[in-house]
C-alpha cells in the first residue's frame, strides 16, 4: 500500500475559465428567453416556466461548485475520491437539471440543423444511449485516459466537455423535452435508469478492492486527512457505486410513483366516463305480507 503523504487544506485560488464558462450559459440561457422567447415558443408571454427556471438555475449551481474551488484543486491536486464526486455531479445533477431547464422550444432552436437533429435522435435511443454511456464511462476511468487529463489542462478540459455533451444526451430518453425526440414509456425509462446503475459497479470494484494504485498520477502527491493512495482509491470506488447508485435509484422511485399516479388518475378518469349499466328489476315477486285469520 503507498503511504499517505500529508498536505494541508488548499488555498482559495481565482478560477476565471471556470466563472466565465459558467456566465456564458447562464447569459446565453437569459438572452435565448428574452430574444427568442415571444418568436419561438407556444406562449409568448411565458417562455419557460418558474420550475424550468429554478430547475436550469441549479444546474448551473452545481456545474459551478463542482468545478470551482475547493473541488477543483483537491480534484486535480490531492484526492481521486472529490475527482469522482466531480464527475458524479457533472453527469448525474447537473446536466440533468440543466436538461429539465431547457424549454421544448429552445432546445429545438439549438438542434435546428438536421443533421445534428437525426444524430441526436439517434443516440437518444435506448441501445445507444445505452452505448454512450458504457462507452465514456469506460474511457473516462482508464488509467491511461485519467493520468493523460490530469497532466494536460487542455485535455482535461475536452474530457469535461466529453462527459458534459454524452451525459445530455444519455440523459434524453429519460428527459427529452421534444416530441421529435420522444421519451421512453415510464417502464423503459426506469429499466434504462437501472442499467446505468449496475455499470458503474465494474469500474468500482477494480477501485474498491485494488491492492495497487490505478492512477500513477496521484501516487506522487499529498492527500488531505492523511489517506494512502489506496484508501482514496477505494473511497473512490465506493463513491462511484454507493452515490451513482442512489442517485439514478432516485429518480427510479420519482418515476415510479409519477408513472402510478398518472395510471391511477387515468383509470378514475375512465370510470368517471363510462356510462352507468341501469339496474335490471327484480324478477322475484315482492313477498305478501301474513294477514291474520278474521274471527
Amino acid at each position: 500500500m503507498t503511504h499517505a503523504i500529508g498536505v494541508e487544506f488548499p488555498a482559495w485560488e481565482a478560477q476565471p475559465d471556470v466563472w466565465l464558462v459558467v456566465a456564458l450559459l447562464a447569459a446565453a440561457y437569459a438572452i435565448a428567453i428574452v430574444r427568442l422567447g415571444p418568436r419561438l415558443a407556444p406562449d409568448p408571454d411565458r417562455p419557460v416556466t418558474r420550475a424550468q427556471l429554478v430547475s436550469f438555475a441549479l444546474g448551473i449551481v452545481a456545474t459551478w461548485l463542482a468545478a470551482d474551488w475547493p473541488i477543483h484543486e483537491i480534484a486535480e491536486d490531492s484526492l481521486y475520491s472529490v475527482h469522482m464526486v466531480q464527475h458524479l455531479t457533472f453527469t448525474l445533477v447537473a446536466t440533468p437539471l440543466l436538461l429539465m431547464g431547457t424549454p421544448a422550444w429552445m432546445l429545438r432552436a439549438l438542434l435546428r440543423p438536421k443533421a445534428v437533429l437525426r444524430v441526436v435522435r439517434f443516440l437518444s435511443r435506448f441501445l445507444p444511449a445505452l452505448i454512450v454511456y458504457n462507452l465514456v464511462l469506460v474511457v473516462s476511468h482508464w488509467p491511461a485516459v485519467v493520468d493523460l487529463t490530469l497532466h494536460n489542462g487542455f485535455a482535461h478540459f475536452v474530457a469535461h466537455v466529453v462527459l458534459f455533451v454524452s451525459a445530455l444526451v444519455v440523459w434524453m430518453p429519460v428527459l427529452s423535452p421534444l416530441p421529435e425526440i420522444p421519451r421512453l414509456a415510464p417502464p423503459m425509462r426506469m429499466l434504462f435508469l437501472f442499467l446505468e446503475s449496475i455499470v458503474p459497479t465494474v469500474p468500482a470494484s477494480f477501485l474498491t478492492f485494488g491492492d495497487q494504485p490505478l492512477y500513477h498520477y496521484y501516487e506522487g502527491v499529498g492527500h488531505l486527512f492523511g489517506l494512502s493512495t489506496v484508501e482514496d482509491q477505494r473511497i473512490a470506488g465506493l463513491v462511484m457505486k454507493i452515490g451513482a447508485g442512489f442517485l439514478l435509484w432516485a429518480f427510479i422511485a420519482v418515476l415510479f410513483f409519477r408513472w402510478y399516479s398518472e395510471e391511477e388518475a387515468a383509470s378514475a378518469h375512465e370510470r368517471r366516463l363510462a356510462p352507468r349499466t341501469p339496474r335490471a328489476p327484480d324478477p322475484t315477486p315482492p313477498a305478501r305480507p301474513n294477514r291474520l285469520p278474521s274471527r
